[in-house]
């Protein structure tokens, strides 16, 4: 996963690893790292865009590249950040990084790339500016 540039707003909040997340193995299967990852998106899509503004949109998930590198156990709280990487057209990239609360271990990165839609027709739809900027701001 590529750095960020310095200037790059990171949206950040934290989740307790449950015991339904854990797998046979005894640590958080796979796919709850995918939902975390979108859950994140999701998280700082509602911050940024209250009821009223957020219905004039729906994002797809086009494609998911993930990087496992340690387990996540259960109880264990952990700080899932997400960020934008490059927008075009319709397409929005964004990354997303799973740390250990407690010792900022990094468990998983993903890179994500969405699809924005229109609501009526349910086709891509560009991406305008004042919803980049808003999303590439940190909240007030």
């Amino acid at each position: 996963m590529p750095l960020p540039p310095v200037d790059t707003y990171f949206f950040s909040h934290l989740i307790k690893v449950q015991p339904s997340d854990i797998d046979e193995l005894n640590h958080a299967n796979n796919v709850q790292y995918v939902r975390w990852v979108q859950d994140t998106a999701g998280a700082h899509w509602l911050a940024v865009f209250p009821p009223g503004e957020r219905e004039n949109y729906i994002w797809v998930v086009q494609e998911h590249r993930i990087k496992y590198l340690r387990p996540a156990l259960v109880g264990e709280e952990l700080r899932c950040s997400t960020w934008l990487g490059d927008i075009r057209g319709a397409l929005s990239q964004r990354f997303t990084s799973i740390v250990r609360a407690s010792d900022n271990v990094l468990l998983c990165e993903a890179e994500t790339w969405w699809v924005l839609l229109d609501p009526g027709t349910g086709r891509p739809r560009r991406i305008e500016p004042q919803v980049i900027q808003r999303l590439k701001e940190p909240l007030p």
